[in-house]
């Protein structure tokens, strides 16, 4: 009965997002007002079908209803209940739900907050937002639907959901991050698309873009860095990003996203490259539906992504179609969002904001090339190769220290021409490089790319601290979108540190220690002192507590561990960390026998501020979205301020 009626949610969905879309384009062309007011409605039909849909398939899920075939194949009557709640996204075709459930919630909140407006370009806009929601629906309906019936005999009990998503918390929250910054992309490319079509983007229409596309751009730096850490705290290799598709998967459309927040400076202050801004809001949702590919059709092997399946040409499709839509809209209608407004000098942050986003692009490509080439060599060559590490450390790394001078170089930089005054301001945070530079050698730094990124942060470090005292001088209220711009640089500078020296400066070393000995690792002593196992009602965990003391002194007792999962032949291992504001010990248990046990030991450099990082771009993106409490004139200072536009 609930695949029944779920079934006929996702069928009410698909008709209404069908509706809406055409109903949509045709009041943007024809500007009836009565059809704006029908495509709102479909609109919100959609997303309160696609709502109902989800609440029914968690129905299913938690009151163990087995005649669903999807509940059959990831629910457990022995799995805890918040993890019988996200097994929702555990596999494809619940996870193909999710995103149309998250779609659902993106269009509600925008037609909510734009409830009042009447205009032609948002019924373009919805059209292109439900035309996204009906092709997810077909796929709901056909290759990916979650509501099939089981064939009987109906089974007393599942397997589960993916152990990889029972091991830990993070994922709980990760992929609901990741898809909050994918599906939300929707938004503002709709936007995009709605501007190109009518030839114009205004200061208000800029704004809304650009709002539109911060939401999901904070949401998917959050989900990256969770990602990250995920990864750190379960799969046991010392490591926090190894260059996966998958992750390269989500760090694309975070690049193209970052170049567009930049280059809406220029339109909003210069009267510029409004065009190049549009043109990277479609490649950003261009790179989410990449993404999007890589995860569900098995095509790439990651531990991320799900098995083959049978949606990938369907999916390739849709991306074919989307790719041919916008290069066609971009090549026939770009030249009418031109035309006013001009450049600055070479030495103007004009010109720093154009070579950013060039830096920007370049780094997509590089990544981009670096992800597909396995997968295109492989079916013209028929060869298999791989992309790894050294690729990507020699040609991303330069491209991201180039980024981190120019977020120093850029907002220390005036409009227009420059004057001698602001030339020299550029002395003081040249001079705090020099000595984060010297800070660093002091303390061991001798690899050229750690020098440079420290070199670069403590220049971009010092500028951006004056930035946000300049803008807090004027008022919270006043410059909150400055402020959060600038708390976002703040963040990805203490980020890059962290990467750059966690990177070059990890030391790590294997040991099999039996019960009562111990081993010296970089001043810790590690003393193994007990193993014990736990069973849970979905697992049996395997601990072993290892003491550790610094100069004599206990420091604390580290307990990693084995997991074993029904149905797995191979133990998950939960490594056990130790932070402290310089370094982490990380212990990783490789193997538990009577009385002995095989561990691998890391100590790394700064690694919580990596995540501190992450929450510090969390915080200033929340603040850059707070609305200004002053009224200005349309293009003021105060509208450009965003991720590191200083105001006169």
């Amino acid at each position: 009965m609930l695949g029944n009626l779920g079934m006929g949610f996702v069928l009410l969905a698909l008709v209404c997002a069908g509706a809406g879309a055409i109903v949509g384009f045709a009041a943007g062309k024809t500007g009836s007002e009565d059809g704006v007011r029908w495509a709102r409605w479909l609109g919100l039909g959609f997303c309160a079908s696609m709502i109902a849909a989800t609440v029914t398939m968690e129905t299913a899920l938690l009151t163990h209803d087995f005649s669903v075939r999807y509940v059959a194949q990831v629910g457990s009557r022995e799995t805890p209940t918040y993890i019988t709640i996200v097994s929702l996204w555990s596999s494809l075709e619940g996870s193909i739900l999710f995103w149309g459930f998250v779609l659902a919630a993106y269009i509600a909140s925008a037609i909510g907050l734009t409830f009042d407006r009447k205009s032609p370009a948002l019924a373009t806009a919805i059209a292109v937002w439900l035309t996204v929601g009906a092709f997810f629906c077909f796929l709901m309906a056909g290759p990916a639907n979650p509501f099939l019936p089981l064939v009987s005999p109906v089974p007393s009990d599942g397997p589960g959901p993916n152990p990889l998503l029972q091991n830990h918390i993070l994922m709980v929250v990760h992929p609901p991050m990741l898809y909050l910054g994918y599906v939300g992309m929707t938004i503002p490319f709709g936007f995009a698309v709605s501007a190109l079509l009518r030839g114009s983007l205004g200061p208000a229409e800029l704004k809304e873009l650009r709002n539109a596309l911060m939401v999901p751009w904070g949401f998917l730096s959050v989900g990256i860095t969770l990602g990250a850490w995920w990864a750190y705290e379960v799969l046991g290799w010392g490591g926090y990003w190894a260059w996966d598709p998958v992750e390269n998967a989500s760090l694309l459309p975070w690049l193209t996203a970052t170049a567009a927040l930049h280059a809406a400076m220029l339109p909003a202050r210069r009267g510029t490259m409004k065009g190049w801004t549009t043109t990277l809001v479609l490649v950003s949702f261009l790179l989410t539906l990449l993404g999007t590919f890589m995860t569900r059709s098995g095509v790439f092997n990651s531990v991320h992504s799900f098995s083959q399946s049978d949606i990938g040409p369907t999916f390739l499709a849709f991306i074919a179609i989307v790719l041919v839509f916008s290069v066609v809209l971009v090549a026939t209608r770009i030249d009418r969002l031109e035309g006013e407004g001009e450049g600055g000098a070479i030495i103007s942050r004009e010109s720093a904001f154009l070579l950013n986003n060039l830096f920007f692009v370049a780094l997509t490509f590089t990544v981009f090339v670096g992800t597909t080439y396995p997968l295109l060599a492989e079916a013209i060559r028929g060869v298999k190769v791989s992309v790894g590490e050294p690729y990507y450390n020699q040609m991303a790394v330069p491209l991201g220290v180039g980024i981190l001078f120019l977020m120093g170089v850029g907002p220390a930089l005036p409009w227009g021409q420059p004057t001698p005054e602001r030339m020299k301001a550029l002395l003081m945070p040249l001079a705090a490089g020099v000595s984060a530079v010297a800070l660093g050698w002091a303390m061991g730094v001798r690899s050229v790319w750690p020098c440079a990124v420290l070199l670069c942060a403590g220049f971009a470090a010092t500028v951006t601290v004056n930035e946000l005292i300049g803008a807090f001088s004027v008022g919270f209220g006043r410059q909150s979108r400055r402020i959060g711009g600038y708390i976002v640089h703040a963040g990805i500078i203490v980020m890059l540190v962290s990467v750059a020296m966690s990177s070059a400066y990890r030391v790590d070393q294997e040991f099999h220690i039996s019960q009562g000995e111990s081993v010296d690792f970089q001043g810790y002593n590690l003393t193994f002192t007990s193993a014990e196992t736990v069973q849970e009602s979905n697992r049996s965990r395997q601990f072993a507590h290892v003491d550790v003391r610094k100069d004599g002194a206990l420091v604390t007792t580290m307990s990693p561990a084995l997991n074993v999962y029904p149905g797995m032949m191979a133990p998950i291992g939960t490594p056990a960390v130790h932070t402290t504001a310089g370094h982490d010990l990380y212990l990783s248990l490789m193997s538990i026998e009577p009385g002995i046990i095989g561990v691998h030991a890391f100590r790394t450099p700064l690694m919580m501020w990596l995540w501190a990082g992450g929450g510090i771009v969390a915080l200033g993106t929340l603040i850059s979205l707070m609305p200004v409490r002053v009224r200005v004139a349309v293009g003021a200072i105060p509208d450009e301020a965003i991720a590191g536009a200083p105001a006169k």
